[in-house]
């Protein structure tokens, strides 16, 4: 520690049988602030919860009611649309128990199509969520088989809504996962970026290039491929984990077991309700969890291998 010029010009140390007590406390003050200044320079995550005004994850979906939500599906039947999103062992189970194996299959009716809101709006957050396939089939199956997903920033509530669509799909013929598909519908807009060789997402730091309808993308003009990962569980009856991290209108990233498999960027809307979707498949919702930011978070935080809470 350094005395200021006109303070050390008129320090006098007291007697010599009192130097070696004042040598330790001036010991031990240097060596407090030395520590002070390391834990000052520490590199903020996070993790470590600075900048995000000491944030915690606190449950979105309780377990136990539909306290926070509400349910809206395709033909508008709020008494049918508890039974499709039931809530049981603390998940949202949807076509659970009571449900046929087979449901409104292929009939074109599509009646059981809905989606479980959030009644308050988010903007800047990380959202997690589990999810994982069960055995029964409904609706449009034969061609989009287990098919569900969870839309944000949605403006308009309908079935289907206007919104960004986290994609949740698995593809049997082909053992391919799917979730993490970034879905545009009209009303919604965004940037993204992919390899022009696999049509996947890349990164811009990555060489991914600005998708403007290229001819040559394998895909369509509002889905956007995720990229092809096997860090997935299929139909084994095992858990997948997702993130969903947003801020605002600036990005958006989609993770599956950790791994970063898509982003957006600059949304528009940047902010709107949340909800997950029952569509063609028997799926399990459970550790619907959310924390919240006061202020824009970079990307790179996220993107780090380590940064996976």
């Amino acid at each position: 520690m350094t005395l200021p010029n006109s303070q050390s010009r008129h320090l006098v140390l007291p007697s010599v049988k009192f130097r070696p007590v004042l040598a330790l406390a001036l010991s031990s003050l240097f060596i407090g602030v030395c520590h002070s200044s390391a834990d000052e320079a520490k590199e903020i995550t996070p993790e470590d919860g600075a900048g995000e005004g000491e944030a915690q994850f606190t449950p979105l979906f309780n377990g136990k009611n539909y306290e926070g939500w509400y349910i809206k599906l395709k033909d508008g039947d709020e008494a049918l649309g508890k039974k499709v999103f039931a809530i049981e062992d603390e998940m949202i189970h949807v076509f659970g128990e009571g449900w046929p194996d087979e449901i409104d299959l292929d009939e074109g009716t599509d009646a059981t199509i809905g989606m479980i809101y959030t009644k308050k709006s988010f903007d800047k957050y990380h959202l997690k969520f589990d999810y994982k396939w069960g055995k029964k089939k409904a609706n449009y199956f034969a061609k989009w088989q287990y098919d569900a997903g969870v839309y944000y920033h949605i403006s308009d509530d309908k079935v289907f809504p206007t919104g960004v669509e986290f994609q949740i799909h698995y593809v049997p013929k082909e053992d391919r996962s799917r979730t993490g598909d970034l879905i545009r519908p009209p009303g919604q807009t965004y940037d993204w970026y992919f390899n022009t060789e696999t049509s996947e997402y890349l990164h811009p730091d990555e060489g991914g290039v600005l998708y403007e309808k290229q001819k040559s993308y394998e895909g369509r003009n509002w889905l956007h491929n995720a990229k092809v990962t096997r860090n997935f569980n299929g139909l084994n009856d095992e858990w997948n984990s997702c993130e969903l991290i947003v801020m605002g209108g600036d990005y958006s990233i989609h993770k599956l077991n950790g791994e970063v498999v898509n982003m957006a960027f600059n949304l528009k809307p940047g902010e709107g309700i949340i909800g997950f979707q029952s569509e063609t498949a028997e799926i399990f919702y459970k550790n619907i969890e959310i924390k919240e930011f006061d202020e824009t978070i970079p990307a790179d935080s996220f993107l780090k291998a380590d940064a996976i809470e």
